[in-house]
């Protein structure tokens, strides 16, 4: 009979260190050299080249400062800032400059205070939190519901889903992309007393337009219901736009009287590393429900301002390295590059044939859709151009339609993020994007029914497995030989995107589950850069 092996010697086994005590055996030859050709294979973060996901603003000297400040701080454990002071410091004055730009009050009993989160989802969820528990200490056994327009970020219906709130959704303008404030307000009159909490953007994400924050937080305060602001993408931006030469910005943040909350990314136009959002809350009585706390185990006394225990440091300290290093004048020159980049690629779109701008965005962010007012042999489908364009070498996002509760859809877009470094690059993107759309003009959406049938009918058949679900999206999509997934994702999205938006809402998340969590799962047989034994 053969003996197994010690739990330690298996140990070693796997990873190939010595079971006995002695010297660590350490590899660090070709690691970074390999990350460095993983990262040669990502789309570009600087040169304004993709337009989402990525702030840049065109200084290096701000990455150089980030990173260093990031990396004084690597060992700090941000979890307890009564050990670790330096993070004490830093979260309380990068929240108080965050206050002062966005006009919250230091004193007296609406005084603003608020905590830095690792990003925007986490901030949005950490406001559901907060209005959800205020409701139940006012109302005890009331089920909580959350408002917003259905373009108020998806992170809402996370919370939504995460803490159990129900989710009223209010349609919004397929024209402008706004919801009319008659139409949430008239959604606060619930004679269950229900409404945790209403949310507007300034602005929303896929339109770039700015929600009647003032209409709604002025009948909100009447009727006791809280509001937040979602700001992620403007919070540190619109401050700054009109004295940066942009157009007057309607009022959203802390001026406005009955706005509660606000939620404000340092990491998308504050030019932070990703990792850090701001949460202000207005009264420090509404702020400490946002917080967790218990001595109820036999270890420490867990107190957190927010999801996390355990944090990295570093995201707050180039965060507040940043916005140190910038300063109100700092932002405004930024915004003002911004201005000018938007204006220009904004007048750019509104004179190709067959586009058009959605709305009237305030900020830097469009939403481009087909001109349904020109003949249907000019139109350009916003899919196929983002494809085109992207051929080129420039990465737009393209935003699927959406069916409304009271019957409008909103049309189907392609997404543009404006950056300080988009000005520099404006003369070139603005050649692509016309290019882009002579080549495709009159063309039709891909015609993807001959694989609705296939993807509905695995997705929607009962409890498919994980693996009769990517059967059916390999056969659809390609599949490699290797049974990886990461070729399978196509260069081409506007077929992707038509089958989508053809779906039922569910299947075409299931799918997207599917391939989203294949993408990043480890290979049957070892990667090249797997940890090796021996």
């Amino acid at each position: 009979m053969t003996t197994p092996p010690s739990p330690t010697a298996a140990r070693a086994h796997r990873t190939g260190s010595p079971p006995a005590s002695g010297a660590v055996p350490v590899r660090t030859e070709g690691i970074l050299d390999r990350l460095a050709r993983l990262r040669a294979a990502d789309a570009p973060t600087h040169g304004g080249r993709v337009l989402s996901y990525v702030y840049d603003p065109g200084l290096a000297e701000l990455d150089e400062l980030a990173g260093a400040a990031a990396r004084a701080v690597l060992p700090v454990n941000g979890l307890d800032p009564t050990t670790f002071t330096s993070v004490a410091v830093m979260e309380r004055e990068l929240v108080a400059f965050a206050r002062d730009v966005l006009h919250g009050p230091a004193q007296g009993p609406d005084a603003v205070v608020g905590s830095v989160t690792s990003g925007g989802t986490e901030s949005c969820l950490l406001a559901v939190k907060t209005a959800r528990d205020q409701l139940a200490a006012r109302r005890p056994g009331a089920r909580p519901r959350l408002v917003a327009p259905v373009s108020a970020h998806a992170a809402f219906r996370k919370a939504a889903q995460y803490l159990g709130l129900a989710l009223t959704l209010v349609p919004v303008d397929p024209a402008t992309g706004v919801t009319a404030a008659a139409d949430l307000v008239a959604e606060l009159d619930s004679p269950d007393g229900d409404v945790a909490l209403v949310v507007v953007s300034a602005p929303s994400y896929p339109h770039g337009v700015v929600d009647p924050v003032a209409e709604v937080a002025a009948a909100a305060a009447a009727r006791g219901v809280p509001v937040h602001v979602d700001a992620c993408v403007g919070g540190w931006v619109l401050p700054f736009w009109e004295r940066a030469g942009g157009a007057p910005v309607p009022a959203f943040d802390f001026a406005v009287p009955g706005v509660t909350s606000i939620s404000a990314d340092v990491h998308k136009y504050g030019y932070a590393p990703k990792g850090s959002s701001v949460l202000l809350v207005r009264g420090r009585d509404r702020h400490r429900h946002q917080f967790f706390a218990t001595t109820g185990w036999p270890g420490y006394p867990v107190v957190n301002s927010g999801v996390s225990g355990s944090r990295s440091a570093a995201p707050l300290a180039a965060a507040w390295a940043v916005t140190q290093a910038l300063g109100t004048d700092g932002y405004t020159a930024l915004t003002a590059r911004c201005v000018r980049a938007a204006g220009a690629l904004h007048d750019a779109v509104a004179a190709i044939e067959g586009l058009r701008v959605v709305g009237s965005p305030t900020g830097p962010l469009l939403a481009v859709a087909t001109d349904d007012a020109v003949a249907p042999g000019r139109r350009v489908d916003p899919h196929l151009w983002a494809d085109a364009v992207r051929a080129r070498g420039w990465v737009l996002q393209p935003q699927p339609g959406l069916a409304q509760d009271d019957g409008t859809r909103l049309p189907h877009t392609t997404h543009l993020t404006v950056t300080p470094v988009t000005e520099a690059a404006v003369e070139s993107l603005v050649e692509a994007l016309v290019v882009g759309a002579d080549e495709v003009r009159g063309d039709p959406r891909p015609d993807t029914s001959s694989v609705l049938g296939a993807l509905a009918g695995v997705a929607g058949a009962g409890s498919p497995t994980s693996d009769e679900v990517w059967a059916t999206l390999q056969t659809v999509l390609g599949a490699p030989e290797d049974g990886s997934a990461g070729s399978v994702v196509p260069t081409r999205l506007a077929p992707l995107m038509s089958i989508m938006e053809s779906l039922p809402g569910p299947v075409a998340e299931r799918l997207l589950v599917e391939l989203l969590a294949r993408v990043a799962e480890p290979w049957d047989q070892p990667a090249g850069g797997a940890a090796r034994a021996g």
